[in-house]
């Protein structure tokens, strides 16, 4: 059966019509719209008043009633409205607007866990007030600090807080960006709501998206429209990719004080969030248009960026445990043959002396591209089993991957995939709206979809993964196409022929589809398919041409050119225009009988949960390692994420770093993006650089398409030079890179960090992405331009007494001329600093592998501030097990001529045993040369110490110190 009907494309064309847009005869025919029902403009919406209001525990509950007649945009009006105005924690505000008859589609509580009702009132001492204009006026809210209840609100739906009405399109070419009303719309097909913002805000966040802008959002110009829908995209600018986020940050500075707040939409509805200056206006503004849903909002009061961060945990849960060892170097590719061509790449990263800790396989093991099944000749099981205990014989590790669609078993009576029977046995599957089975088509021709909302969908999962042990004895999955993808638009129809598993479109690599797309600079028409840096002594990068670009909307937004960005068919800007292109129908039936319309953007979340659930079931106390390519609200509970299918170019490199800093904010902080690139061929400089950036990104993996030319590091020297280097800075830091994540994990806290998070008033940090700090104290500083020797850096905190030292050389920066310096950046070198007033564990002697390198010494570098101080701390426990047993966490302070080490167990008494010792003291910042230096009161023999004046750097060597007891050091 076709299972898109007429009546589910209308239900998500909504927009198109209502917001301006002119729309086909085709499309009003096949969305069945009756103008005479809908008026296609949402000036004539009358808004709602408040008819009584209901004190409760800890907020109110308010009842709205329609302010006059219904406009019916493009869908049918609401009557009436509940209000529930919640002060759930002292820094948390929960406003929900929904309708009285509670018919729209709320994201269920089993699917992201709401936060526990609050213990006590927050009413009279939470930071945030709810305000709000009662009868005879309009309904309007708007949302004040506590101690500052004249500021300038945090958000204001006030009609005279916004801009005056109507306002013609804010982008001349999108007739959608005409801003006819403000008033609160709420009707069974479209949502709206506006709020006034301070002109050309500083917004973060709303995702996933790579932003033309930068992590910093576009509120000015063009503004942004940032369009909810998962979909399935080689990574596009400024349109909607594989996740949904509708969280963000907005930063100001009020009289001086740096304050940040932000603001979560709990929907899954697809929609449009517009960021918009109208022109001739002093006023910004934010406006959800949703097409489903109610409107769910969590305020957060921050006051600080990590606080809304840490707060916003609070609502969808801490980030998984990551194992130690997942902070190595991963590879992969599309297009490994055979086990044989995968081990080969074992040997030669070995040979090369490039540390690699996990090898990946794309699709190409599979037997007929079907998951949990081996390529019975290229992929034997006899032969991946020995693989497999080659790697863990040597403290290496494996990961497969796993697609989201599953096979449909062919009925010839000779065909047999046991995953497919034993789904539908168990009634796992997606349905039309009939009941029938819903089919689709991915990698293995003809598919059908695990409905994760069905009862015994966890249980027959966990059983597949589990059956696939017996030949691939996985540590951890990659979990892709989950948006979820399909090859047809909509359902794939009943006069299918099943026995068809091509796919219709030709392979990467294949004739008639040949990579032979390169970088930037680069022309392979004149420097041949190499990628190298020189040929014959000349260099390939042509400074004549045309250097990374920024793609906009309308542009062609990654190359891709079978999308129409300028005018989609439905309002909302999915960059693939109708709801149904290339993934499933929006009226594909979910348990218990969910549309596919509410729910499509939970179904990578749900796919990443039910696959940590099944490892967690299957690894026996050891922590789960999930990497999905499509995540929601709550995901990183579950699982890490890469940035997906980027393209081999040096402003993708660029990208990657906004990318790392939003899921950062979307507490899913173990990101990273496929190194060198995915889509089209790389070249040796790029792979340089971005081998050496993605070393300090937390997740860090090479991977690249079928039928390009290899890119792993070992291939050019340059690049296994730069690779070494940046991994042995790497691996030092893996004591704070795990410290770091634990302490995401207990607390919330991001891992990787923009500037401005640690120097909020620091006005031109606003705006920067193209450095970044890991934790608060290392500053990274990476090359992202072709032909490059030198590269711009700030060094922030200068006015407030903050310096900076070169990793290398523990030379300090000087910063006297200003914040901004020129650094010296040859090939093979990323320019690292480390931040005054900082204490790092480092492992003192990396080796190949983690587990090499965590069983030798520890050292310490203290960076001391301008008075002598410094602190730190360390988390330790074993790096595997689930949940974590016994740990210690160890405190470093360093005051007036001393450095003392505590170490304190779990707070459940026990504590972690640590059997490395401590070798190495380095301290930079000791004003003069130390008379004498002791531990624990007793002389440290000289020989065992030294000082280099020039740099005012104290070493310490020899130490063999127990870190299990605490230790102070003194220099007199």
């Amino acid at each position: 059966m076709f299972a898109l009907f007429p009546a589910a494309v209308a239900a998500s064309a909504l927009v198109a019509s209502a917001s301006g847009r002119t729309m086909s005869n085709l499309q009003q025919r096949l969305m069945a719209i009756d103008d005479a029902k809908h008026s296609l403009n949402i000036s004539s919406c009358p808004g709602y008043t408040v008819t009584s209001v209901k004190d409760a525990a800890s907020g109110f509950v308010a009842q709205l009633a329609l302010a006059g007649e219904t406009c019916n945009a493009f869908g049918k009006d609401y009557a009436s409205l509940t209000l529930e105005v919640t002060y759930e924690s002292k820094t948390r505000l929960h406003v929900n607007i929904y309708d009285t008859v509670d018919s729209q589609f709320r994201v269920p509580d089993s699917v992201v866990a709401r936060p526990a009702p609050p213990t006590k009132s927050f009413t009279d001492t939470a930071e945030l007030v709810f305000n709000y204009t009662a009868a005879p006026d309009a309904f309007a809210f708007w949302i004040t600090r506590r101690d500052n209840p004249e500021g300038v609100p945090l958000f204001d739906t006030r009609i005279a807080s916004l801009p005056k009405t109507p306002i013609p399109p804010v982008r001349d070419t999108d007739n959608s960006t005409a801003l006819d009303g403000f008033q609160l719309v709420f009707e069974d097909q479209y949502l709206q709501l506006t709020s006034a913002l301070p002109y050309d805000a500083n917004i973060y966040g709303l995702g996933e998206v790579l932003a033309s802008s930068g992590y910093r959002r576009a509120v000015t110009g063009n503004g942004t429209i940032q369009a909810l829908w998962a979909r399935d995209i080689a990574d596009p600018v400024d349109e909607n990719v594989y996740g949904t986020h509708p969280i963000y940050m907005e930063h100001r500075l009020v009289d001086g004080k740096a304050q940040t707040h932000g603001v979560f939409l709990l929907s899954s509805a697809g929609g449009d969030i517009l960021l918009m200056s109208p022109p001739d206006s002093n006023q910004s503004l934010i406006e959800y248009r949703m097409i489903g849903g109610v409107l769910d909002l969590y305020f957060l009061a921050g006051p600080s960026p990590v606080d809304v961060i840490t707060q916003y945990s609070e609502i969808v849960g801490l980030p998984l445990w990551q194992p130690y060892w997942g902070f190595g170097l991963h590879l992969c590719r599309w297009g490994y043959s055979s086990v044989n061509e995968t081990r080969e790449q074992v040997v030669k990263m070995r040979e090369a002396n490039i540390p690699l800790e996990v090898m990946w396989n794309d699709i190409d093991m599979y037997q007929a591209y079907r998951d949990f099944t081996l390529d019975s000749v290229n992929f034997a099981p006899d032969e991946m089993r020995a693989f497999i205990k080659e790697l863990h014989s040597n403290n290496q590790r494996y990961i497969p991957i796993v697609d989201a669609a599953i096979a449909k078993q062919i009925p010839n009576g000779t065909d047999s995939y046991p995953p497919y029977v034993a789904g539908k046995d168990a009634k796992v599957f997606l349905t039309n709206p009939d009941g029938s089975e819903y089919v689709g088509q991915v990698w293995p021709g003809y598919t059908v979809y695990p409905d994760w909302f069905a009862e015994n969908a966890q249980s027959w999962w966990t059983e597949a993964l589990r059956n696939w042990t017996s030949d691939v004895d996985f540590a951890g999955i990659w979990y892709d196409m989950n948006e979820v993808s399909s090859f047809c638009d909509g359902s794939c129809g009943s006069g299918i022929d099943i026995s068809n598993t091509s796919v219709p479109f030709i392979l990467p690599g294949e004739p008639g589809n040949l990579v032979a797309d390169y970088p930037e600079c680069y022309d392979a028409t004149i420097s041949g398919p190499s990628g190298n840096i020189t040929v014959n002594g000349v260099a390939t990068c042509n400074a004549t041409k045309a250097t990374a670009s920024v793609l906009r909307r309308g542009i062609g937004a990654g190359n891709q050119t079978d999308i129409d960005i300028n005018f989609p068919p439905y309002a909302i800007h999915n960059g693939f225009g109708p709801l149904y292109i290339h993934t499933v129908a929006t009226n594909a039936t979910h348990a218990p009988g969910y549309a596919e319309l509410d729910v499509h953007s939970l179904y990578g979340h749900m796919g990443a949960r039910a696959t940590y659930n099944a490892l967690k079931s299957i690894n026996n106390g050891t922590r789960p390692f999930v990497i999905s390519r499509s995540t929601f609200a709550s995901s990183g509970k579950s699982t890490g994420h890469w940035l997906g299918d980027n393209f081999s170019k040096w402003e993708w490199m660029y990208h990657s770093i906004q990318g790392i800093l939003q899921f950062q904010l979307f507490q899913i902080p173990f990101v990273g993006s496929d190194s060198c690139g995915f889509v089209g061929n790389t070249d040796e400089e790029l792979c340089n650089r971005w081998m050496q950036l993605s070393a300090f990104a937390p997740f860090y993996r090479n991977h690249n398409i079928r039928g390009a030319i290899p890119q792993e590091p070992y291939r050019w020297d340059s690049v296994a030079d730069a690779t070494r280097k940046a991994i042995a800075i790497r691996y030092a830091l893996l004591p704070y890179w795990y410290t770091l994540f634990a302490n995401s994990s207990r607390y919330g806290t991001p891992a990787i960090n923009a500037l401005w998070y640690e120097y909020p008033t620091e006005q031109d940090s606003f705006g920067i992405d193209r450095q970044f700090l890991v934790g608060r104290d290392i500053l990274v500083t990476p090359v992202l331009e072709p032909s490059a020797t030198t590269v711009d850096g700030v060094f922030p905190g200068s006015t407030s007494g903050t310096t900076w030292r070169d990793w290398y050389t523990h030379r300090l920066v000087n910063t006297t001329g200003g914040s901004s310096i020129t650094l010296e950046a040859p090939l093979s070198h990323i320019n690292v600093h480390i931040r005054s007033g900082s204490v790092i564990l480092l492992h003192a002697e990396p080796g190949y592998t983690i587990k090499e390198t965590r069983d030798g010494p520890f050292a310490l570098l203290v960076s001391l501030d301008a008075n002598g101080t410094a602190h730190g701390t360390a988390y330790l426990d074993d790096g595997i097990s689930d949940p974590p047993g016994p740990s210690v966490d160890l405190k470093f302070a360093a005051l007036k001529g001393s450095l003392k080490i505590t170490a304190a167990d779990d707070g459940q008494g026990q504590r972690f045993d640590i059997t490395s010792l401590l070798h190495t003291v380095t301290i930079l910042g000791v004003a003069k040369t130390p008379g004498s230096v002791s531990a624990n009161g007793k002389s440290i023999p000289r020989a065992s110490w030294e000082f280099d004046a020039e740099i005012n750097k104290l070493i310490l060597t020899n130490l063999a110190i127990d870190l299990n007891k605490g230790i102070s050091f003194a220099w007199h």
